[in-house]
């Protein structure tokens, strides 16, 4: 296990940047095909829910790219030597809409950097803030949580979680895990984590037991559920967290526990553990 000079991983806090994108018509039509939802996204017309997700992804040449696919750390985000790097879940929270065609800037600064010990191991946690804006004003206010961990450590957030009884779950949707589905997510989303498509290396480096699906694209399932409960409206606030990781093959479930309020969403894997949980909080 590497040591952790939490001063100096802690001296990235405050650092800023800034980037731009355009909701290009093929970028919000490659968005809904993922998701599995047929039709052209025209100029004008509001993004797919999540749209957010794939813009302005980092960008850099071959020579810039770490070992686990993602740029090397150390610019924008913090060293964290530990190999593990997934997201721990986050808050949205919407102030106005996205529509194709938009250009979106997305300004983003490192709130947090925390080191903690748990029944997993060691961690580091990483907390950013992004604001998106549209040429209408503020569209999201978004915090993300990363988690980084050692090799052999466990799942951090599956201590302390309680999952939903199976007899108030409900399942809305289910969604096939596959292999072309985490591609064609990471593709849209340029996203180079070789957790989500290389399988050797994902089993032989990381020692997981398959291909991991993206925190992002669990999150858009559950983002789009909500704005169906609301008949079609976004939720002003949205708050998403991880419990464990979610692997590749078979059909995932996607579902609402039917006695709370709020209303809670999960995910869950082939076995029935949940994945992820998420709350659309009143307005």
């Amino acid at each position: 296990m590497p040591d952790i000079d939490i001063d100096r991983l802690r001296n990235w806090i405050g650092r800023e940047r800034a980037a731009t994108d355009l909701i290009t018509p093929r970028l919000a039509a490659s968005l809904n095909a993922v998701l599995d939802i047929g039709g052209q996204a025209m100029e004008g017309e509001t993004a797919p829910i999540g749209i957010h997700w794939c813009l302005a992804p980092d960008i850099v040449p071959m020579g810039g790219i770490g070992p686990d696919g993602h740029p090397e750390r150390g610019d924008f985000l913090p060293p964290v030597p530990f190999p593990r790097r997934m997201w721990a879940g986050g808050e949205l929270g919407f102030k106005g809409d996205f529509r194709v065609g938009d250009l979106v800037t997305r300004r983003s600064v490192v709130e947090d950097v925390a080191q903690k010990t748990g029944r997993s191991g060691e961690m580091v946690f990483v907390t950013v803030r992004h604001l998106y804006s549209t040429p209408r004003g503020l569209a999201l206010d978004e915090r993300q949580d990363i988690v980084y961990r050692g090799l052999g450590s466990e799942s951090p957030s599956s201590a302390g979680t309680s999952a939903p009884v199976p007899g108030s779950r409900k399942t809305v949707r289910t969604v096939r895990a596959d292999p072309v589905l985490l591609f064609r997510y990471s593709a849209i989303t340029f996203n180079g984590h070789r957790i989500h498509y290389d399988h050797p290396y994902v089993t032989g480096e990381e020692g997981y037991p398959g291909l991991i699906v993206h925190g992002p694209l669990q999150a858009t399932y559950l983002l789009r559920l909500a704005s169906e409960l609301k008949n079609g409206q976004l939720p002003r606030l949205f708050s998403f967290r991880s419990t464990r990781p979610l692997f590749d093959g078979g059909a995932i479930s996607i579902g609402i526990e039917t006695d709370t309020v709020p209303t809670k969403m999960w995910v869950a894997d082939q076995s029935g553990q949940i994945t992820m949980v998420a709350v659309s909080h009143p307005d």
